[in-house]
């Protein structure tokens, strides 16, 4: 899910978390998504409740956020054709996990280098509501306005929904978000969101969307939605040849 973005005071500075916790968490600020309007996203499951994100890379593989893949592979379920989580609608595939691997310079502290794949123990079947999302090339420069997408809180430390959501945020500049939140932001990381609409708690690992294409997997920052504090993603452009080389 995405890294809980939870403020946590401590002797007066603030420390970022990645957008996960131990209750998943929403999109703040946006909408009930459409049935089959992300084919590509995944529910990870852990332990039987909702975890985090992910998206479908082909048949046999996912993409999602490092700090979702850390536990041994027998905790986790991954569903396709996942909407509502409350009803059997008869399109959802449940897969057990075969293999994780982590991004070798994942740093847990910092969430540098914030994305995994994991391979499925048989593949999905594709179909309609079950497609693999289209991965750029390292050249790739997102649209302006990018769409993220889950099953996380509508709030910072909120509830969760039942029915996937989806809501628009704008792309921010690499110099924006470093006047934000300074070192913190390096390559392989890029910034969106404005106040009132981001994702949160839950989503951590779900996908950025620019058109069709994944821009970005979610990953931290500070709180959900906050002024001034945009979401901060993993730049799939920039771990393209290595997620290629993961999930052939």
């Amino acid at each position: 899910m995405k890294s809980a973005i939870l403020v946590l005071l401590a002797l007066g500075a603030v420390s970022a978390l990645p957008r996960f916790k131990s209750v998943p968490d929403r999109i703040v600020g946006g909408s009930q998504a459409s049935k089959g309007e992300f084919p590509h996203i995944i529910q990870i499951k852990r332990n039987g409740g909702q975890y985090c994100g992910g998206s479908l890379v082909n048949a046999n593989y996912i993409v999602t956020a490092a700090h979702c893949a850390t536990a041994s592979v027998a905790g986790y379920t991954l569903v396709a054709g996942e909407h509502n989580l409350n009803s059997n609608e008869g399109t959802e595939q449940s897969r057990s996990v075969s293999s994780i691997v982590r991004h070798p310079q994942y740093n847990a502290n910092t969430q540098a280098n914030d994305v995994a794949v994991m391979r499925v123990s048989s593949p999905f079947t594709l179909n309609t509501n079950v497609r693999a999302v289209t991965l750029p090339s390292s050249s790739f420069n997102p649209a302006s306005q990018l769409t993220v997408a889950g099953w996380g809180t509508l709030t910072s430390g909120g509830n969760l929904p039942t029915i996937l959501m989806k809501v628009t945020v704008p792309l921010v500049s690499t110099a924006t978000c470093r006047n934000a939140y300074g070192s913190q932001i390096v390559a392989g990381m890029l910034c969106a969101g404005t106040a009132g609409k981001d994702s949160c708690q839950g989503d951590s690992g779900g996908p950025l969307m620019s058109g069709s294409t994944l821009a970005g997997i979610v990953s931290w920052g500070y709180g959900c939605a906050a002024a001034g504090y945009p979401g901060v993603y993993a730049d799939v452009a920039y771990y393209s040849s290595w997620i290629n080389g993961q999930t052939r």
